[in-house]
């Protein structure tokens, strides 16, 4: 939506009720909201529902709404209730919105206002600055202005005055507790340009010839509520992250099967965590954040940032989809909430969006007849699913009580082939949901035989902050005595981990010799190497060198200076323990199992990836790794590469020592294809 805009000049002559706002630039009345052309269509939840334009001084009301400081201000002075559902309300019980949603709605886009001397953009924060300092347009204004007060001093240069208006700034609201966007969202076109500092993102960096095809990346803030029959079950998700590493902010890395997560469907590998019932953790330690969301409660209340793709790529799909095919509005009608729709829903690889898999038959939507095989998903009960997946939308489905209203995409003649097994080369889908109800099925990927030890051209020196400790245990024991410990990892789990110590149980030798710990990687027991072992292998040469009366077991232990692990609760306890992401951070490197991923784009895509880290002169060598991967995009196609992997090496080129300004350009010159080498470690379960 572009605001409307009045041409200064033109403006100038034909009315004379005042003058330009020094702070916007354009006209209007001293105590109304400031007016801005926007240079993208403004997303409808950054839209002020009073005024109908993006945002000022954004104000959020108990009841979910949010509307600019002005307008709801003007409006509470003649009523007592919430302009869109009419509930009861008071300006005392509104508060300012979020940080984060105030600062998405500066950077928005605007095109200076003195378009004939100027026609730069900029974001809409920066407007202010550029039209005192910079703008040759507003410059000009500002002297003709000065001509027509003083017309003695006409041809003088005077120096040119500030017009001053009295429009609050930011104005502060008794707030209760931490400002949330209460079940509701946010989305806004944010800049690519304005990466925060430290940012090497070869994921929006663009070279002359791509300008053209310059695109904005749209985030937006869900507040979402999630609801636990029993308080202690685990979330099921996996986080990386934290103030205490590169990455900074705390990342969803994976979300498990069958979780509760997973049956919710909102969140999604990528969402950045914000803040948990109301306490922002977006600063604070790995293990801060593991401990406020491992902490039990029916429920949950999280604010997550979601990426969701370029705007431009996204409309330029939508309008070719659009001509070439119908839209169509389908209502399906349930007889109760847990009515299936008979509905098999699937995402592609190579195309954005939700497609109609199967219909089954004689279920609900088979019955109606109006969808078919290989529709496109556009959005169900309002909600906008052109980025979307299909967990998301059988979540919608799911809690709709009985109208599920679609809209859809329809190309006459073409239909998905035959759904496939596991283990097909088919790439025509990545994963599939039901709307029968059920968890949403993922295809389970082929595990890639490219792993390899790191090599001695790619290993580095511990991060700052860990200490690795070797212990050799030798002990006297009876044949018959247990070890008395459980193991995690193995080289066939899918992250290559090294064989580990989950729990020392108080009935074996090694409890009583104490020190052997959790944690600890196991080296090797009698001189047979551990490292290469996978799981069961690992506890067959353990159980058979066990039987010996004495046993020779070399660990290594991992201290985290910085960052001691969190207390932790009995369930977490034996078998299913496992170290937090952090701890792997501190593995030497010879224990490194890496892997390349081979990504392909075309000629104007992005890799599709931002990464953190590199040398900096205060902090010494720090890791690159992933902290951003964009919906629609080959890093997100590929779907190998994780939040929170690390990168070793770009094209066989260690990219140990490198800073951001030299790992970019690397990154930049590959302009079809790029060998990635990474190491990944499983995220912190939470």
């Amino acid at each position: 939506m572009l605001a409307i805009m009045a041409d200064p000049i033109a403006e100038e002559h034909a009315s004379q009720v005042g003058e330009l706002c020094c702070e916007c630039g354009q006209f209007h009345l001293l105590l109304d909201n400031h007016l801005y052309n926007f240079q993208d269509e403004v997303d409808d939840e950054l839209i002020c529902h009073i005024c109908l334009q993006p945002l000022l001084q954004p104000m959020d009301t108990p009841c979910g709404h949010t509307y600019c400081f002005k307008c709801l201000e003007n409006f509470m002075q003649e009523y007592n209730f919430c302009p869109m559902d009419r509930k009861k309300l008071s300006f005392q019980q509104c508060h300012k919105s979020s940080l984060l949603v105030r600062n998405l709605l500066d950077k928005l886009i605007v095109f200076c206002p003195f378009k004939a001397e100027c026609q730069q953009t900029m974001q809409r924060c920066e407007l202010e600055a550029h039209l005192q300092n910079r703008c040759p347009g507003f410059k000009k204004y500002k002297s003709e202005l000065q001509q027509k007060k003083n017309p003695i001093s006409k041809g003088k240069e005077d120096p040119p005055t500030k017009v001053e208006t009295n429009t609050p700034k930011d104005p502060e609201v008794p707030s209760g507790g931490s400002s949330l966007v209460a079940e509701s969202s946010a989305a806004a076109v944010v800049s690519l340009g304005t990466a925060e500092p430290g940012l090497v993102n070869p994921a929006f960096e663009e070279t002359e010839e791509d300008l053209p095809q310059r695109t904005s990346l749209v985030a937006e803030t869900t507040t979402i509520e999630i609801h636990r029959e029993d308080p202690e079950e685990e979330l099921g998700m996996r986080i990386v992250g934290g103030k205490d590493t590169p990455l900074g902010n705390i990342v969803v890395q994976e979300v498990l099967r069958d979780s509760v997560i997973a049956a919710d469907g909102r969140i999604a590998p990528g969402d950045h965590i914000l803040e948990v019932n109301g306490v922002n953790i977006s600063s604070v330690t790995h293990c801060q954040a593991v401990s406020f969301l491992r902490h039990p409660g029916p429920v949950l209340h999280l604010m997550v940032l979601q990426e969701k793709g370029f705007s431009n790529k996204t409309a330029q799909q939508d309008s070719t989809s659009v001509t070439n095919r119908e839209v169509i509005h389908v209502t399906l009608i349930k007889r109760d909430r847990s009515e299936p729709l008979g509905i098999k829903l699937i995402r592609k690889t190579d195309e954005a969006g939700i497609f109609i898999l199967d219909l089954l038959e004689g279920g609900l939507a088979a019955k109606n007849g109006k969808l078919s095989r290989n529709d496109r998903v556009l959005s169900i009960n309002g909600q906008d699913l052109r980025q979307g997946t299909p967990e998301a939308a059988a979540q919608i489905i799911q809690t709709t009580e009985s109208r599920v209203n679609f809209v859809i995409l329809r190309q006459p003649g073409v239909q998905l082939s035959d759904p496939v097994e596991d283990g097909s080369t088919s790439n025509n889908s990545s994963s599939s949901s039901s709307s029968n109800g059920g968890s949403p099925v993922h295809h389970r990927r082929r595990l890639d035989q490219n792993h390899y030890r790191r090599k001695s051209t790619y290993q580095k020196d511990l991060p700052q902050g860990y200490i690795s400790h070797e212990k050799t245990v030798a002990i006297k024991k009876e044949p018959k005595e247990s070890l008395g410990i459980t193991i995690g990892g193995g080289r066939d789990n899918k992250n290559k981990l090294p064989i580990y110590v989950t729990s020392v149980q108080p009935i074996g030798c090694l409890f009583r010799d104490g020190r052997i710990k959790r944690g600890d990687v196991l080296l090797s027991i009698n001189g047979i190497d551990l490292t290469h072992l996978n799981y069961y292998e690992a506890v067959s040469a353990l159980k058979s060198n066990a039987a010996s009366h004495s046993v020779i077991l070399k660990a290594l232990e991992i201290i985290s200076l910085n960052s001691p692990e969190p207390s932790l609760d009995i369930k977490e306890q034996g078998f299913s323990w496992s170290p937090l992401w952090i701890t792997w951070l501190g593995l030497p490197s010879y224990l490194h199992c890496c892997q390349d991923i081979v990504l392909s784009k075309g000629n104007l895509e992005s890799w599709g990836f931002s990464i953190v880290g590199g040398f900096e002169e205060s902090k010494g060598n720090q890791p690159f790794f992933i902290k951003t991967i964009v919906p629609g995009t080959p890093a997100f196609r590929d779907r190998k590469l994780k939040c929170g992997d690390e990168i070793v090496a770009v094209n066989g080129v260690p990219a140990i020592g490198m800073s951001n300004s030299e790992l970019i350009p690397m990154l930049k010159e590959q302009r079809n294809k790029v060998t990635l080498t990474v190491v990944s470690w499983p995220g912190s379960l939470v």
